[in-house]
């Protein structure tokens, strides 16, 4: 097993074996594209722990996105000289806007806090409430510690990932959601395996575990929701049959 900085805003789903990143590969006719599946059988490589959590089901978040849909629908009236597939295709489009407006300001919030614990200059001020309300909630939740940002990792069982934050003891991956009362932020069984891969995979299997979430709607509004060893051990062995499953349906180790 290896630990490779990497930087926040660097986003991919596969991982050589040393744990670095493979987020592209050069293509046939220059430049560089996604790396795939079949890349990852020529190259050895291993998949991230979210490609692992998504052969699971997720009901609230699929309900969400028909949300998104039936309400681009009632927003979008047809228009005469479109067929119905190309209504149907601008309706999806429409109801893809929010999700991506809610990516990039969470990615903003998200760089913003990273840049802070590295100890550089602020590039987002307008997150400097939020900055400051998860430099306390931490602290309150953990003692003063010295945190390493964005470490990336390969495990021998085949699987690899990059961590929020962590140090010596705790491991702690950041949310960004819209919420407004901090009684009323929900924790999914999805947050609990990534975690609890996360710790396996940095050879921290006693570390405690954290989800941070960060408001996106309310600046300043903090929520740590610490997760129990009996938990992460329930944790693990979702996410260690689900990298089982994963392995067998896509025939790569």
């Amino acid at each position: 097993m290896a630990e490779i900085t990497i930087r926040a805003t660097e986003a991919g789903h596969w991982y050589t074996r040393e744990g670095e990143p493979m987020y592209t590969i050069e293509a046939a006719k220059g430049g560089y594209r996604p790396t795939t599946l079949r890349d990852a059988r020529k190259h050895n490589l291993v998949p991230s722990v979210t490609t692992i959590i998504n052969a699971a089901a997720k009901p609230a978040l699929l309900q969400w996105m028909q949300k998104q849909v039936l309400l681009a629908a009632l927003t979008l009236p047809k228009i005469a000289s479109e067929t119905e597939e190309q209504y149907f295709e601008r309706i999806i489009n429409d109801s893809k806007e929010q999700s991506r407006m809610a990516a990039d300001a969470g990615t903003d919030i998200h760089a913003a806090i990273q840049n802070y614990y590295e100890g550089g200059a602020v590039k987002w001020p307008d997150h400097t409430k939020s900055i400051e309300a998860f430099r306390s909630a931490v602290d309150q939740a953990f003692g003063p510690q010295v945190w390493k940002c964005e470490q990336s990792f390969a495990h021998e069982m085949g699987f690899g990932g990059k961590v929020d934050m962590h140090c010596d003891s705790v491991v702690v991956d950041i949310k960004t959601k819209e919420f407004a009362d901090p009684d009323k932020v929900d924790v999914y069984d999805e947050h609990l395996m990534q975690l609890a891969a996360y710790r396996v995979g940095l050879g921290m299997q006693n570390a405690r575990c954290a989800n941070v979430f960060v408001s996106r709607s309310v600046q300043g509004l903090v929520v740590v929701k610490e997760w129990s060893s009996e938990d992460l051990r329930r944790g693990w062995q979702m996410f260690y049959h689900l990298l089982n499953f994963w392995q067998a349906k896509n025939n790569h180790q």
